[in-house]
């Protein structure tokens, strides 16, 4: 079942698409201001969800309902906080996204969650940076972060960082990246040869290769080549499980590459769809993940609440909520200005802490997980705090 490279159907492989398909689509945020807009004391707080409904996309649909609800269900778990959700529907075009951020703040928004494709969210922040509204968008690409503009998607250079760190700790220092000729490949590629010299390891080569399985198969003699000449102690790879990272790890240990003594790290999650944790190449390998306590945790409400389970990034609008709900809580004078907003102690969600930079940037804490025997198992836990963690 593994031996097709494919665009993936199921929701939770799209997920990988979902974040990287508009990377070329963001024009040059426009620089922002310091301070926030003004609440009024014990007032509501206008905040404004964008969401795709309306594109024609079933998954899109899905997707505006699973936010809108997580939002929802954020809001019922704040404790003094009061928040008035307004819901603008931005289809999948730039400039409707544009034209609903602008019809937003015209009604009040002090802040607006989304949109999700990243042209889109960079077309909403840049119709309202000179309004002094910040954009918290549901994309994970960092061009288009800067100004009025954050991200709360989980971004590669956040997780090249955690998996290069902990890799060069367990003496995994000499890392050969292995990649696909997208666009997502390329600027994980380049996210994971920062983020090794960053911790102090060494990158060992790279080798990429076009995105189709002709081209997959004919990397692999080449890879292992390069692994049994020496010098190779981790492959890091940025394939996910709808693409080549199942004939890697169906191919590789039969060329000879032994992951029990090369181990394999990837830059996306390996246990969706959990068939492919049982391929043999994987067993051994370390990924990373939200913390999974608080994200089954989620899971399981989202489900008892709406009788259905969450789309995968649903829990991003929990996020988006939770962390102004902290914000308006701690009586700061100007709470969605971005100096709370980009405060170092950060915040928590659903999907464990999580800290906006003044970059527009994101910075999670993620736990790291080995496959073992089919399954996961959490080797190092996310952190709960960023005391003595990140950049």
């Amino acid at each position: 079942m593994f031996a097709t490279l494919r665009i993936p159907r199921n929701p939770l492989l799209r997920l990988f698409i979902l974040f990287s398909a508009l990377w070329l689509a963001a024009c040059e945020p426009i620089p922002g201001g310091g301070a926030g807009p003004s609440l009024g004391a014990g007032e509501a707080v206008p905040v404004a969800l964008l969401v795709p409904s309306g594109s024609g996309e079933t998954n899109d649909e899905f997707l505006a309902t699973s936010l809108r609800q997580a939002a929802e269900l954020a809001i019922s778990d704040l404790n003094g906080v009061k928040i008035d959700l307004r819901i603008y529907n931005t289809g999948a075009q730039p400039a409707q996204a544009a034209a609903m951020a602008t019809k937003a703040v015209d009604e009040g928004a002090k802040i607006i969650l989304g949109p999700v494709y990243s042209g889109s969210a960079n077309a909403a922040a840049v119709a309202v940076a000179d309004r002094g509204v910040s954009v918290l968008a549901f994309s994970n690409n960092t061009d288009i972060a800067g100004g009025n503009l954050f991200v709360l998607g989980p971004t590669f250079p956040n997780t090249a960082n955690r998996m290069a760190s902990f890799a060069v700790s367990q003496g995994k220092r000499r890392i050969l990246v292995v990649s696909e000729q997208t666009l997502a490949g390329q600027v994980g590629a380049s996210a994971i040869k920062t983020a090794v010299g960053r911790f102090g390891g060494s990158v060992a080569g790279e080798v990429s290769f076009p995105y189709s399985q002709t081209d997959v198969v004919n990397a692999v003699p080449q890879i292992a080549s390069r692994v049994k000449a020496g010098g190779v102690d981790a492959l890091f790879i940025t394939s996910d499980a709808g693409g080549a990272l199942p004939l890697l790890a169906q191919m590789l240990p039969e060329q000879g590459v032994n992951p029990a003594v090369t181990k394999f790290i990837g830059l996306t999650r390996w246990d969706t769809p959990p068939a492919a944790m049982a391929l043999p190449g994987l067993q051994g390998g370390w990924f990373a993940l939200p913390d999974p306590n608080l994200n089954e945790r989620f899971s399981a409400r989202y489900q008892t609440a709406y009788g259905s389970a969450p789309h995968p990034i649903a829990g991003l609008a929990y996020d988006g909520i939770a962390a102004i709900g902290a914000l308006v809580k701690s009586r700061n004078p100007d709470p969605l200005g971005r100096a709370a907003l980009t405060q170092p102690s950060g915040f928590v969600g659903v999907n464990g802490i999580f800290r906006l930079r003044p970059d527009g940037t994101n910075e999670r804490g993620l736990a790291v997980a080995e496959i073992r025997d089919g399954r996961v198992v959490v080797i190092d836990a996310a952190p709960r705090s960023f005391g003595g963690f990140g950049f």
